[in-house]
């Protein structure tokens, strides 16, 4: 088996309408396709960023709540990369997201930052150059 990439990442969120307004207008993803499931009482949201497929954003009902401890096992964060960090720190401020200070990474000497998504995932931005 050769794997090709990483296809998309599906996330499960407790309000889905603040979550997508999170992932659309803040974080700046396009949606592709919404979808509601009535067998579910779901809804599926297919978002792109640079047009690539990305993130699919779920709602259900009464989804559990989100482990709040830094190493609990499975997903630990997304990270997304930005070519300033200033820059997307400041536009997050600007948008009222509370954002960690900005740290380097010792092994390669980049810049980079967490904040949360509004379920409480932690987001990394890290910056290329």
């Amino acid at each position: 088996m050769k794997l090709l990439g990483i296809h998309h990442i599906a996330i499960i969120c407790s309000n889905y309408e603040i979550s997508k307004d999170f992932y659309i207008r803040i974080l700046g993803f396009t949606p592709i396709r919404e979808i509601y499931r009535e067998e579910r009482k779901s809804y599926k949201l297919d978002l792109e960023l640079n047009g690539q497929y990305q993130i699919e954003l779920f709602s259900f009902p009464n989804p559990p709540e989100r482990p709040n401890y830094p190493e609990a096992a499975g997903l630990r964060h997304l990270a997304f990369a930005v070519e300033t960090i200033e820059e997307a720190v400041n536009d997050l401020n600007a948008q009222e997201v509370e954002v960690e200070d900005i740290r380097i990474d010792p092994v390669s000497g980049k810049k980079y930052t967490f904040f949360k998504d509004p379920d409480g995932l932690p987001i990394e931005l890290y910056e290329m150059d």
